[in-house]
């Protein structure tokens, strides 16, 4: 089992979340986030007055896959988050890590079958 940990453009996510629906995997946790990597922020105007954003929003997906799903989890992701043909600074990163054991609360199940 892993847990996949996808950060990507907010206007990717309902094209994300398809995608990842037809490939047969159906649950995730999306979370509001901020963040920076090489863009470093933009300059934003206000009324007239510039100023500087050093975080940009961004969305966290959390994907937990039994190790048969981990490839075309990964491949959906990269070729759906990425913006145009060759990807942009800003589309985002995706983290694999293992997943020792996961228990479904509802009926007790653990292991891969929780998943």
């Amino acid at each position: 089992m892993k847990l996949i940990l996808a950060v990507i453009q907010p206007t990717k996510l309902d094209a994300v979340k398809q995608a990842l629906a037809r490939i047969g995997v159906t649950r995730l946790t999306v979370t509001d986030a901020m963040g920076f990597a090489r863009q470093r922020g933009q300059t934003e105007s206000f009324r007239g007055a510039e100023y500087q954003t050093n975080l940009l929003r961004k969305v966290e997906l959390e994907i937990a896959v039994n190790d048969d799903f981990v490839e075309r989890t990964l491949q959906c992701l990269q070729e759906t988050a990425r913006t145009g043909t060759e990807g942009n600074i800003g589309d985002g990163k995706v983290m694999v890590l293992p997943l020792d054991d996961a228990i479904q609360i509802s009926d007790e199940q653990q292991g891969p079958g929780a998943i």
